[in-house]
């Protein structure tokens, strides 16, 4: 009887353990995480959204096959996108309003991506651009993140940037950097090099799930390009068949269309480099369970191709605060198409611990919402909502350069009247996405709201 008894027993853990072992083989692998943004390029900086003076196959290729946020709403400039981006917060709860002058300093005590991740067991990397303070406790290996390589301020060779401001008109090549918290001299263009330690990364933690956040300065100024890059553009007319094309233009002058040439060269090189991250996440397998983001901070620097659109970097009517955002997961989001719905840089930081499973602290009040339902069914919405945008040099000023928008409807404040108050203009973007047409004398009561 006993031996009966020993035999069901064992027959009874060996059972047990094959049904361990199951489980462990079914366990959902976690997805993998790039969050790649660009510096200053604008919604027209691309070959997809109509421009045919500049190259950019890859990300072309990459928009073709994504899921497309039509209406993606950022600040008008650097940090305030970025700790907006990193929190899923109004930029200015987390102490940022600016880009300089402690103004792009945030709040040490903010939860960000990188920490909710490392919670759950994420390997984390940053690279590029942070410019969210570069002293104890704000730099990003205070945030969460556990590689760092990044430049200095808001962008390489400013007067913050330490010692690559010495450099002035070749900032952009052999840069100084700090990786992990000490200085390293690099060699190489700037996007070159950040690209490389990207796929350095990559390769490290191919066997964790990951989170990359790469962060090109590139093409913000000062604009300086390889000179391969530049030669591609020399002879270019940035304006070419795009004046006529029926939408308003901004005014060019000779100046803007070599900086166009310049900027359009560096987006290229970026364009390039993407090529080989995308490679080796092929190459290693990891191509089908990572998903990765691609976006731009704000609008342009200079006046350019902006697809029609009204202002640009500094401004906040659509063309200082729209940009692109596609989403590529293979694994999950099986159709590629454009989604209308108005989503904005604060839901990346849910949208993204939805998908990991990344526990976000019930009492961390956020003000973004995530965007898995909108990404995974192709006839899903959110509940419509207000998406305010602001900005203003040095210190914030009450209604200054200020938007809020609700589904098509958005309210843009332009400054003073005649006599002293708050001017305000109200644009149906549905009818009119250039905002050309003031509809704010016939619908007082929606300005007033």
């Amino acid at each position: 009887m006993k031996q009966i008894i020993y035999a069901c027993l064992l027959a009874l853990l060996l059972a047990f353990g094959s049904c361990s072992e199951a489980k462990k083989e079914e366990a959902p692998t976690k997805p993998n995480v790039i969050l790649i943004i660009t510096d200053d390029q604008g919604f027209g900086d691309l070959g997809y959204y109509g421009n045919p003076n500049i190259k950019t196959p890859v990300l072309d290729s990459l928009a073709e096959r994504s899921v497309r946020f039509d209406e993606f709403l950022v600040n008008p400039v650097c940090a305030p996108t970025r700790s907006a981006i990193m929190t899923g917060k109004y930029c200015m709860s987390t102490g940022v309003h600016d880009t300089y002058m402690g103004g792009a300093m945030m709040a040490p005590s903010e939860v960000t991506i990188a920490e909710l991740l490392k919670e759950a067991d994420y390997k984390t990397g940053m690279i590029g651009k942070w410019h969210l303070g570069d002293n104890y406790p704000m730099r990003p290996q205070d945030q969460g993140f556990d590689y760092t390589l990044n430049h200095l301020s808001g962008g390489i060779g400013q007067y913050g940037d330490w010692p690559n401001t010495l450099k002035r008109d070749s900032s952009y090549f052999d840069p100084v950097l700090w990786k992990n918290g000490k200085q390293v001299q690099t060699k190489g263009y700037c996007s070159d090099v950040f690209t490389e330690a990207a796929m350095d990364f990559v390769e490290d933690n191919k066997e964790n799930p990951f989170f990359l956040y790469l962060s090109f300065n590139a093409p913000h100024g000062p604009l300086q390009l390889p000179q391969k890059y530049y030669d591609m553009y020399k002879d270019t007319d940035p304006d070419a068949g795009l004046i006529d094309q029926g939408m308003p233009y901004p005014k060019v002058t000779e100046q803007s269309r070599e900086n166009a040439r310049k900027v359009y060269g560096m987006v290229t090189n970026i364009d390039d480099n993407l090529r080989l991250l995308f490679n080796k996440l092929e190459t290693l397998g990891l191509e089908e369970n990572t998903l990765v983001i691609f976006m731009t901070d704000n609008g342009p620097q200079h006046p350019r191709y902006i697809a029609g659109m009204r202002g640009r970097k500094g401004s906040v009517f659509q063309g200082g605060v729209r940009v692109p955002s596609f989403w590529y997961y293979p694994k999950a989001f099986k159709e590629a198409r454009d989604i209308k719905t108005p989503a904005a840089h604060y839901d990346i930081l849910p949208t993204i611990a939805e998908l990991t499973g990344a526990k976000i602290p019930t009492d961390l009040d956020i003000e973004g919402r995530s965007l898995m339902p909108l990404l995974t069914k192709t006839n899903a919405d959110l509940p419509e909502r207000y998406i305010s945008r602001y900005w203003a040099r040095a210190a914030p000023v009450r209604y200054r350069n200020v938007s809020t928008r609700k589904g098509d409807l958005k309210l843009v404040g332009v400054g003073k009247d005649d006599e002293g108050n708050d001017k305000f203009e109200l644009f149906d973007l549905g009818k009119d996405p250039f905002e050309q047409n003031d509809i704010s004398e016939n619908n007082s009561g929606m300005v007033t709201e």
